[in-house]
């Protein structure tokens, strides 16, 4: 059955009725999706889903998605066959309590930890023998029942944990543990208060490299910090709130491979990504800002990765948004996919995670209500050679419609109207000749698809919200 990868690209893509033109973002490919019916949505944000994470092991590639229930292994090697889930860990704490989750790997480890529930803790899984097996071989609250973000650094073996409490639910900023003996990690710093800023409370999200960390400290700003000598850890710089532009809540932020840029997100809506340059260390200059081009005053980034020249972001109701940082001072929004038809709310819904660091190249989202979806990235899909502006345009009304829905065109040669779903599947098909086509789509469940109208000389496609 055709998906969506399929769809021919030389359209013009249209979304909420205001065209993308050939300068602007492209549509990235959608590979595959996965998602379980049967998990039950958190109490606060009816999220089954949280953190997505991904990792190479023994030549096969999987994506390691969070849910209410706990760690999803899903193998994306082949992402355009139906995708499975190939093992699964049971988290400490399951059900509609659990909002949080998170993940990272280091030397054939997986670590997992979560944020809600009394009794979660810090779950550590052997995943070096992949595809055959994985193992639980360390699982404890000793060092955290509830962390909302970990990091580790690779090269220091440091894990960072965000926003932790222990077994003594003694809930501080941040705790690192040394994780050199996986088996074994060792507490070997806490945070309280930083020198210069006072008690704070606390560090919401944290990338490190080579023992220098960059913390996003939530009402309290950006700081970067030196751990080398971790028993005196040294402060290279600090933004206030007041110091940057649009400033908020200081959630989360990735650095270039070579540290001289950092970008920053603060979850707050409205709120734009800034481009902090880091040159002239211990000054910091916001060279830009930039967003997902959204109208909506409730648009808002949460999660981002850096990786070869490119910055990917989960931009929750405005899903995967990817720039180009050719200019690493202003990033150029040149792809995206959405992941939600949720309209935008003073809520948190939509793209959760984002990881792209697969050696395939594979994009693997985490979307809190629809699941994993796995996307890959392509240049020029819209760098066609055609004079745009001179297409004829198609409109489809009204959009969002109850299902009865007008397709319009000044064009009268035979076409081939698809609408496809999210992941892919053809959910009506049909050849028309008219310029006005009424489609009666009302037997269609309601969310996002898109329409394609094709004929032996254009392709055009429009996302099609469906109502219930």
């Amino acid at each position: 059955m055709p998906n969506i990868l399929q769809i021919s690209l030389c359209f013009i893509l249209c979304l909420g009725g205001t065209q993308v033109r050939a300068q602007d973002k492209a549509l990235a490919k959608l590979e595959g999706r996965w998602f379980d019916n049967s998990l039950v949505g958190s109490f606060n944000h009816n999220n089954a889903y949280n953190e997505i994470w991904g990792v190479a092991v023994n030549g096969r590639e999987y994506a390691i998605i969070g849910s209410t229930a706990g760690t999803h292994f899903i193998d994306v090697t082949n992402p355009t066959t139906v995708l499975e889930e190939t093992f699964f860990v049971e988290g400490a704490v399951v059900g509609g309590e659990i909002i949080h989750r998170d993940y990272h790997d280091h030397n054939g480890y997986l670590y997992a930890v979560a944020d809600e529930g009394a009794a979660s803790t810090l779950q550590i899984i052997d995943i070096s023998k992949l595809p055959e097996s994985i193992e639980l071989v360390y699982d404890s609250g000793e060092y955290s029942v509830r962390t909302h973000n970990i990091f580790i650094d690779t090269l220091a073996s440091r894990m960072y944990m965000c926003k932790n409490s222990g077994t003594d639910l003694d809930r501080i900023a941040m705790r690192i543990l040394d994780i050199s003996n996986p088996l074994e990690p060792e507490l070997i710093y806490s945070m309280t208060e930083i020198e210069g800023i006072g008690q704070v409370s606390t560090v919401h999200d944290a990338y490190a490299n080579d023992n220098i960390a960059y913390l996003n400290i939530g009402t309290q700003g950006f700081v970067i910090m030196d751990f080398n000598d971790i028993d005196n850890p040294v402060v290279t710089s600090h933004l206030g709130p007041e110091d940057y532009p649009q400033s908020g809540y200081n959630h989360s932020g990735y650095a270039t491979e070579d540290q001289q840029w950092y970008y920053l997100a603060d979850e707050t809506h409205g709120q734009d990504i800034k481009a902090l340059d880091l040159r002239t260390l211990p000054d910091i200059f916001v060279t830009s800002t930039f967003n997902a081009g959204s109208d909506s005053e409730f648009t808002i980034p949460h999660n981002l990765i850096v990786n070869e020249g490119y910055l990917y972001v989960s931009y929750y109701y405005d899903g995967l948004q990817i720039y180009d940082l050719a200019d690493p001072a202003e990033p150029k929004n040149i792809f995206h996919y959405p992941t939600s038809s949720i309209p935008h709310k003073n809520r948190y819904e939509g793209a959760w995670g984002v990881y792209p660091l697969l050696p395939s190249g594979l994009i693997l989202v985490s979307d809190m209500q629809e699941g994993l979806f796995v996307i890959s990235q392509e240049e020029g899909m819209l760098s066609s050679a055609e004079d745009i502006d001179a297409q004829e345009i198609l409109t489809v009304s009204p959009n969002p419609s109850n299902g009865l829905v007008e397709v319009s065109t000044s064009n009268t040669e035979e076409a081939l109207i698809t609408v496809y779903s999210m992941n892919g599947n053809v959910v009506y098909e049909a050849t028309h000749s008219e310029s006005n086509i009424n489609l009666d789509l009302r037997n269609i469940a309601g969310g996002m698809y898109y329409l394609q109208y094709k004929t032996n000389n254009r392709c055009q496609t429009e996302q099609l919200v469906l109502q219930d």
